[in-house]
């Protein structure tokens, strides 16, 4: 018997959350007395996950698996968890992660809670804590099927040093075919990703259009953050729909949220609430995201954005 965890990266590198679903499933695998297993694909520092508690890790290594596709690698994480005699597969709860977990658990004849923010309460029954109605509720869910799957939430638990001297096993799983096909496309690079930052700064109408974009960018570039933005935003075609923040776009779960010129749209709340730290810029007081921030500022984008760089540039020089 073991805990699984899948650790997920990109392009050889582990993502944040690889080392945070790492630190949990060792803590499940402590409650049930066994040892955490953890699985990754192209790696190229598995080692890096025995600072997490990573006692053995399975690496895939294969050239075909560097785009991914849910369906195979659904399929790899079975032949692991049977391998293992797994009784909890862990993983992240991201946009990749929420496709793959349901296809994990339909092949393991398993049950499945997403969006798990806590460790078990308890193991008999196997009961979680996960949000639910858009981020605005908690469910303690009961899972009573022999092999259980678990949705770790983003920035739910913490990256937690617990450091062991482990194993890394290659593993060879058998590849299946898929109707599913996948291509690469270009991606940005040298940029913080919305789904690995700790801070994110999201713009909206409020900017009055694409051409005043470059102080959300350099706000972004001194904090060290994500840019993003609201779906008028991308509607209007001022950023690209891969920057689209909210319910219909890419959920946020960052520890800093910074709203400038976004007025708060239902649809928009529901998916950056469980940002730790919301600050909102508007000048509109009425705003409904004044009433879903931690901290707010009446006032122009315009003046307030410049000031805040100027004065988080000072900052930065005096304690350098």
């Amino acid at each position: 018997m073991s805990v699984l965890v899948f650790a997920e990266t990109s392009e050889g590198k582990f993502k944040k959350s690889a080392f945070e679903v790492t630190s949990y499933g060792k803590k499940v695998a402590e409650q049930l007395s066994t040892n955490v297993v953890v699985l990754t694909i192209n790696s190229n520092e598995p080692t890096l996950l025995y600072a997490y508690g990573a006692e053995k890790i399975l690496n895939v290594s294969n050239d075909d698996l560097k785009i991914f596709n849910a369906k195979i690698v659904a399929n790899i994480i079975k032949q692991a968890a049977e391998k293992e005699s797994s009784q909890v597969v862990i993983i992240d709860s991201n946009t990749n992660g929420l496709y793959l977990a349901s296809t994990v658990a339909v092949n393991l004849n398993a049950g499945y809670a997403s969006n798990v923010v806590a460790l078990p309460s308890e193991t008999t029954p196997f009961t979680v804590k996960r949000k639910v109605f858009s981020n605005k509720a908690f469910s303690n869910t009961l899972i009573t099927t022999d092999i259980k799957v678990i949705g770790l939430a983003k920035n739910s638990f913490g990256l937690v040093e617990n450091s062991v001297s482990g194993t890394v096993e290659e593993f060879s799983p058998s590849i299946i075919e898929s109707a599913l096909a996948s291509e690469s496309i270009e991606q940005t690079t040298g940029k913080v990703t919305i789904a690995d930052a700790d801070i994110v700064v999201s713009g909206g109408r409020g900017l009055k259009g694409p051409e005043n974009w470059g102080m959300i960018e350099e706000l972004a570039e001194v904090l060290g953050a994500a840019t993003a933005c609201s779906k008028p935003v991308s509607d209007l075609g001022w950023r690209p729909h891969s920057e689209h923040v909210g319910q219909t776009g890419k959920p946020v779960a960052s520890n800093l949220y910074i709203a400038v010129g976004i007025s708060g749209a239902i649809q928009h709340l529901a998916g950056v609430n469980s940002s730790k730290v919301k600050v909102v810029i508007n000048t509109d007081p009425e705003a409904p995201f004044f009433k879903a921030a931690d901290y707010g500022i009446v006032g122009d984008a315009f003046e307030v954005v410049p000031k805040l760089i100027e004065k988080l540039k000072d900052f930065k020089a005096n304690n350098a």
